[in-house]
């Protein structure tokens, strides 16, 4: 098992995952279900991938499933950024949405630094 405390995306990404987790629950609330579930895939599978990429197989494996990571992370500003611009959805949290940036840059650049090593 791995310590996540050590691995700053990893936490990142499992504390950004709670965060999906609580507004998709606001979304079932409002019975808004199509959106809880496009952003609770995406928006967990965000930390899922990171995760697995630490029992990477090979580079191009790591590489591979942080990729993956990163689309996610894009899928989940999109859902994010519809319920901001709809009237119909809850506004997320400005600082909600600045930690998926961060989460987003971070990524970007351990693809990256990995590629280029």
């Amino acid at each position: 098992m791995i310590n996540d405390k050590q691995n700053l995306i990893v936490k990142l990404t499992f504390d950004f995952s709670l965060k999906i987790i609580d507004f998709c629950e606001l979304l079932r609330d409002l019975k808004k279900y199509e959106m809880a579930t496009q952003l609770f895939k995406s928006g967990t599978s965000i930390g899922s991938n990171t995760r697995e990429a630490q029992n990477a197989e090979s580079k191009a494996d790591f590489i591979h499933k942080f990729k993956i990571s990163a689309k996610e992370a894009d899928e989940t500003q999109y859902w994010l950024d519809l319920c901001k611009a709809s009237k119909h959805y809850p506004t997320p949290e400005v600082s909600f949405l600045e930690e998926l940036e961060v989460i987003i840059k971070i990524i970007s650049k351990i693809i990256s630094t990995t590629k280029n090593k």
